[in-house]
């Protein structure tokens, strides 16, 4: 199967999740009283107007996102020399409300306790300038920044225990001695639907020269709606030939708190981490990291 087929393959499998009823309901209310100067106050949300446990869910995910923003826009800039758009924003996090990522952008601008960290363009809402500085020296986000971008490269790999698919233990003791990639996404991520089909043709390559990628899903730790039936059928379906596992929080944890996704680590023979790749990459790329760990 080519490349743009297997591609194709993928988007067609998944399709973006739909916005339930009381996630709409809230970005709408977003919408109508964020104001200029006056923080939100998560805390009077959920004792005064969303009361509901779904709701509450849904607002925990929301701050959660709020603050996890300015980490992937740096994270997207240094990995792609670009700005990200918007759309990138809510692919990213799973944000299906129309302009659900807008909203979460003007609570920060809004919020005087919050840096000025973006600049926007007031009529298309579409970041223009980022203040990488500003954000890498605010202590919210520099310690996660350090983690997931910065001093991996030429370290050891951190151990990991997880679950495959089928139930069965997939951990660092089966990779001992073996070079592998170690690639976090989740279902439905648009630049992992990309990155996937060219894992696979290299694996296919350079699996017989003792090559192996863990993919491990985010789904679980970023509480989407999928299950391990769906996510085994679309392996079968996209033809994918890694070794499937669940993240869990804790090698979550251990790789920095990764919250971009994709996000890989190279690994040789030694268990050192030789490559570390944040957001979408080209063949080329991917192929020189895979041989820089095979060395």
């Amino acid at each position: 199967m080519t490349h743009w087929l297997r591609l194709g393959l993928i988007a067609l499998v998944f399709q973006a999740p739909q916005a339930s009823p009381a996630e709409r309901k809230i970005v709408e209310y977003l919408k109508a009283n964020v104001k200029p100067g006056r923080p939100v106050v998560v805390s009077d949300l959920y004792n005064s107007v969303f009361k509901s446990p779904e709701e509450r869910k849904i607002l925990d995910r929301l701050f959660n996102t709020f603050f996890k923003i300015p980490i992937f826009v740096v994270q997207f800039n240094d990995s792609t020399k670009k700005i990200p758009t918007l759309r990138d924003i809510a692919q990213q996090f799973q944000l299906t409300v129309p302009g659900e990522a807008d909203v979460l952008l003007r609570i920060m601008e809004a919020d005087p306790r919050v840096p000025k960290l973006l600049e926007r363009n007031p009529k298309t809402g579409e970041i223009t300038r980022i203040d990488t500085a500003r954000i890498k020296a605010n202590p919210q986000f520099s310690r996660a920044l350090d983690r997931t971008i910065s001093g991996w490269e030429g370290k050891a790999a951190p151990f990991f225990a997880m679950a495959g698919y089928d139930g069965k233990p997939v951990a660092t003791q089966q990779v001992f001695g073996q070079p592998y990639l170690i690639y976090f996404w989740f279902t439905n991520c648009p630049p992992c639907i990309k990155t996937a089909p060219i894992l696979s043709d290299l694996q296919t390559v350079y699996g017989p020269k003792g090559f192996k990628i863990i993919a491990a899903n985010a789904d679980g730790v970023l509480e989407l709606p999928y299950d391990n039936k769906t996510r085994a059928d679309y392996v079968k379906k996209a033809g994918l030939k890694f070794t499937m596992a669940i993240l869990n929080p804790e090698t979550q944890r251990a790789f920095g708190g990764v919250s971009v996704f994709p996000t890989m680590f190279f690994v040789d023979k030694r268990g050192v981490i030789v490559r570390q790749f944040v957001n979408e990459q080209g063949k080329a790329s991917l192929e020189a990291a895979v041989q820089q760990a095979l060395k």
